[in-house]
């Protein structure tokens, strides 16, 4: 948990500021993932801090709502082409991924407990 705060203070994903009055706040939760090693052993623990979306109301706090995603027959044609064109594949484990999108809106949620 200390990791991903301190990797969005570094990022400066967001800024503490008081409570507006006349704004909805969303809250808040962490989710907690085991990462496992291919023997089965565990590798290491992630946490993630996201807001509860599910709260927000369209038009008051957002106007749309946007997810990517990879799909697999998007991964699948581009493994297709790596073996085709002898191309070296690489994975690589992202330990934090932010989008750098501007919001149009102010985005207020609740500090997080111990935080």
């Amino acid at each position: 948990m200390t990791a991903e705060y301190q990797a969005q203070q570094k990022q400066r994903i967001w800024m503490l500021v008081p409570k507006p009055v006349n704004k909805r706040v969303l809250g808040c939760k962490w989710t907690y993932k085991t990462k496992l090693l291919p023997s089965g052993q565990v590798d290491h623990y992630n946490a993630r801090l996201v807001a509860l979306g599910y709260e927000q109301i369209l038009g008051e706090n957002h106007m749309e709502t946007f997810s990517p995603v990879a799909k697999m027959t998007t991964i699948c044609m581009l493994l297709s082409l790596a073996v085709n064109k002898n191309w070296l594949v690489l994975q690589h484990d992202v330990s934090n991924v932010f989008l750098h999108g501007d919001l149009p809106d102010d985005i207020f949620m609740t500090q997080p407990l111990r935080f």
